[in-house]
């Protein structure tokens, strides 16, 4: 056996196996729809799971989503919540893949705009598009072979019409006919689940943003409290209940494979609290800036505590802290 040949360490090698993996998902998802009180539908050739818009959608619809933003490459489940006296319930995930699940696939990175339909998208399809700064930066945009599927998750509120199907696989480089959706609106059950079980993502996304090699990052758990979902049609208030679960009710933990003076420079920015707007629901933080999410501080956007463990020294690193008050103000408890 040759032992100098090279070999892929790294989290952030352009694989399709992301993409495989969700394709496999979705097509399990598909077949439970109705035991998960989803439907169905086709649009120009693609196929749509509804986990929100038309129907209620579940519980279950929810982990399956964020499964599907994920590639599946991470394990998601609700777990009690026994930290916070606010909700019960908390969702939880766990992977050892954390670059490509979260940055390759759950990202929300995509604002797909057609006329006057507007979703943000995650999953495995962005990196086929491949158009985010950060998918080039860390080298896990690739383009589309005969093969490939595009699978994807909308957040929105309505079902994407034919153009939007067209668009969206042409910016893939599929065929209609290899585009697999799901969706579900912020306001719903499903929506609820995946948008929070993003925990671990924000946290990737805002070590990113601090210039932290996010490749160290060997392993990742986070868990967010599940908040109830908002009533119909308020997407302002589901927006503000999901981010503020995020900001000030979610706990991951990393472990990382970096020099302990690279993990101590960044470990006390890295959650919310670093930011001046931190500390009121983002419902309100949302209207100061006139409901543009690109108006918003950056550095906002993180869980509400942050621990680092250091796979080479054994170190540790815990910053931020839980406000249950601003989630009981944000849930209406």
């Amino acid at each position: 056996m040759n032992t100098d040949a090279p070999r892929l360490n790294r989290e952030n090698s352009p694989s399709p196996d992301l993409c495989r993996s969700a394709v496999r998902c979705f097509d399990e998802l598909w077949d439970a729809a109705p035991r998960m009180n989803c439907d169905r539908v086709t649009i120009g050739g693609a196929r749509v799971l509804d986990a929100g818009v038309n129907r209620l959608g579940s519980l279950e619809a929810g982990v399956g989503l964020a499964r599907l933003c994920m590639g599946d490459f991470a394990d998601i489940s609700y777990s009690a919540n026994d930290s916070l006296d606010v909700v019960d319930l908390s969702v939880s995930v766990r992977t050892d893949h954390p670059v490509k699940a979260c940055l390759a696939g759950q990202y929300a990175g995509w604002p797909v705009s057609v006329d006057d339909f507007f979703a943000m998208a995650s999953g495995p399809m962005r990196m086929l598009r491949g158009k985010e700064a950060m998918l080039e930066h860390l080298e896990l945009a690739r383009r589309a072979t005969e093969d490939d599927f595009a699978v994807g998750v909308l957040e929105a509120d309505r079902l994407p019409t034919e153009e939007v199907i067209q668009t969206i696989a042409n910016e893939c480089g599929v065929t209609t006919h290899r585009l697999c959706l799901a969706i579900a609106p912020s306001t719903s059950l499903a929506g609820s689940a995946q948008v929070v079980a993003r925990s671990v993502e924000t946290a990737l996304h805002k070590l990113h943003a601090l210039d932290f090699d996010v490749t160290a990052v060997v392993s990742a758990h986070g868990n967010a409290p599940l908040p109830p979902p908002a009533k119909d049609g308020d997407t302002i208030q589901g927006i503000g209940r999901t981010n503020d679960a995020m900001l000030y009710g979610a706990r991951v933990t990393l472990w990382v494979d970096a020099d302990d003076d690279a993990i101590a420079d960044v470990a006390a920015k890295v959650p919310g609290e670093s930011s001046d707007d931190h500390g009121k629901p983002f419902a309100q933080i949302f209207k100061q800036y006139d409901y543009d999410f690109y108006k918003v501080d950056p550095m906002l956007f993180s869980p509400a505590v942050v621990t680092m463990h250091s796979l080479r020294s054994g170190k540790s690193w815990r910053h931020g802290r839980l406000m249950p008050d601003v989630l009981r103000e944000s849930f209406s408890l």
